[in-house]
């Protein structure tokens, strides 16, 4: 941004230093009006803007189509396509909002003076999950949000930051005792523990049959595979320095403190990873290869979830 730009800001500031709403409204316009600026131009003419048209983006007309569309008593389009078009369901984008809204003051829709309304959450949070969940660039969405660039990618920002801060605690956390206790009843009335060596998981990602995704760890592509991950991995940093959650469980008469879990025979050989057995013979090995790898599976479901 150009000292001249800075300058018409200060001097914003000091004409309207007593209305916060305002002078927030005149500093984010004269920062667009910056931002789409040709920087040639800008340093030819000293400031001055050749041919530049202020777009009007009618944000009340936006917030009301996308009302009608997905949130009204009876929208345009049914549950099926928001859930496709917003990768979650209504009921779950409604509670972040709320949440979100009383966390940041930034969704809380405001108007100005003159009771023009500004950008509502409905729009904000469309803008940044359509940028999340499908990769769209921060200007696709204008035409139908009404919602500039540069507020687009702030409102990404914050969302992104206000989800971290509301729902970090509960789903960005460690298991503690009472999700181990569920998931180890969970694994025992699958059969686990129950074979000599070595349930759910690979070593990328560690998942589990209610579809919570605990742990994942991924590389550059063609970087890692199945074997040198686990050199690199936090998990399992943890378990060969011995401080892995603790579980107590036991099989064959021994008792055991750290966790396990379910592999293919890839991995290596260690205590911790359950593997299936290569042609099985006799109806308990059979039995038990294909409890293995049945469960394993829950990863791969948890993946299919959250890519559909």
């Amino acid at each position: 941004m150009s000292n001249n730009i800075r300058m018409f800001i200060r001097m914003i500031h000091e004409e309207i230093e007593d209305d916060k709403e305002d002078e927030a409204i005149a500093t984010a316009l004269v920062e667009q009006y910056a931002h789409h600026m040709d920087h040639d131009s800008f340093s030819h003419h000293g400031g001055s803007v050749l041919n530049h048209r202020v777009i009007n983006r009618n944000r009340a007309e936006g917030h009301e189509r996308l009302y009608r569309d997905y949130f009204a008593d009876s929208p345009i389009y049914p549950s099926q396509l928001f859930r496709r078009r917003f990768r979650m369901h209504r009921s779950l984008f409604l509670r972040i909002q709320a949440a979100i809204e009383t966390h940041d003051q930034y969704f809380v829709q405001r108007f100005d003076a003159v009771r023009v309304p500004g950008l509502s959450s409905l729009q904000k949070m469309t803008a940044a999950l359509r940028m999340l969940a499908y990769g769209s660039p921060a200007n696709a969405v204008d035409e139908y949000v009404r919602i500039g660039e540069s507020t687009s990618i702030e409102s990404l920002k914050k969302f992104a930051k206000a989800v971290v801060e509301i729902f970090g605690e509960q789903y960005l956390r460690q298991p503690n005792t009472s999700d181990i206790t569920r998931l180890m009843s969970v694994a025992e009335q699958r059969g686990f523990p129950g074979h000599a060596r070595e349930p759910t998981i690979i070593l990328e990602a560690i998942a589990s049959y209610d579809l919570w995704i605990w742990h994942d760890f991924f590389g550059l592509l063609g970087s890692l595979n199945d074997i040198n991950v686990v050199d690199r991995s936090h998990v399992f940093f943890e378990l060969v320095e011995g401080r892995g959650l603790e579980v107590s469980y036991t099989i064959s008469g021994h008792e055991y403190t750290m966790g396990f879990y379910l592999a293919d025979g890839i991995y290596l050989s260690w205590r911790t990873f359950v593997k299936t057995i290569p042609s099985p013979q006799g109806n308990k090995k059979n039995f038990f290869a294909a409890q293995q790898e049945f469960a394993r599976k829950d990863v791969k479901r948890a993946f299919g979830v959250l890519q559909s």
